[in-house]
């Protein structure tokens, strides 16, 4: 595929989870590649520097300062960046959080805390900008973050798991029903990688463990960095990828390898 495939001059993304980790480096990296990038995040000194890092590689770029779970605020977001760039023809939904308890101690707000970003943010994302791509007769593509946590399982998983599996879902189903509009929905469903949610989630002593126990599972010998996320992200709203949807892109180090 020749190189020219990657490259998104003229292309407006709209990216979710902007403010740092896998998020901050898709944006940079569709920047990179010649997107105009909308940058999301309710954290707005991380949006900031997103958008200031693109800046100074030439880049353009602007913050679109949210909550992802609060639907008026994705929606007025999404129109705001359609009107200024006059269309939308990528979405990055990467905005998430994790947490962690057993199954027998999880509590209603736990699990409504992460339903309402890690699903609901999503669908709010995928709602407001697929209407938006029909609107404007835009051929885009669309890319949720999943988890490779679907695929592995574990201990204190459920509700992230629970959440990541949702997006599973809707990324099928989106994709049979926009895609008689050109519009194509793929996931990406990353491994362990190491990104500010990862440390906040964990303490030092936890980190270390989670690390070096991924290391030992994946035939790689070492968990990912979120750069290497981006590119999964890159790859699937490029030209590169414009026969895939529907699909799981799994760039996990080999953890888990479902058929």
């Amino acid at each position: 595929m020749p190189v020219m495939a990657y490259d998104l001059t003229d292309r407006i993304a709209f990216v979710t989870g902007a403010a740092s980790g896998i998020g901050r480096a898709s944006a940079v990296l569709l920047a990179e590649a010649g997107a105009t990038v909308h940058c999301a995040d309710r954290d707005e000194v991380g949006l900031r520097e997103t958008v200031s890092a693109i800046a100074r590689a030439g880049g353009a770029a602007h913050p679109h300062p949210l909550d992802v779970s609060d639907r008026g605020s994705v929606e007025a977001a999404v129109e705001a960046a359609a009107s200024d760039s006059g269309r939308l023809d990528i979405l990055a939904a990467v905005a998430g959080i994790m947490h962690s308890s057993p199954v027998l101690e999880t509590r209603d707000e736990d699990l409504d805390r992460v339903l309402a970003v890690n699903f609901k943010g999503v669908l709010y994302a995928c709602q407001a900008v697929a209407r938006s791509m029909i609107a404007t007769g835009t051929a885009g593509s669309i890319v949720t973050m999943a988890s490779g946590a679907v695929d592995t399982g574990g201990p204190g998983l459920l509700c992230y798991g629970v959440t990541k599996a949702a997006v599973f879902q809707l990324t099928k189903t989106l994709a049979t029903e926009v895609g008689p509009h050109g519009i194509r929905v793929n996931a990406v469903a990353p491994g362990w990688i190491r990104t500010p949610m990862t440390e906040r989630h964990n303490n030092s002593e936890a980190q270390a463990h989670t690390a070096a126990l991924m290391s030992r599972m994946s035939p790689l010998g070492r968990v990912g960095a979120p750069e290497e996320i981006a590119h999964a992200v890159l790859h699937l709203a490029s030209d590169a990828a414009a026969f895939t949807t529907g699909q799981i892109l799994r760039p996990n180090g080999g953890v888990a390898m479902p058929w």
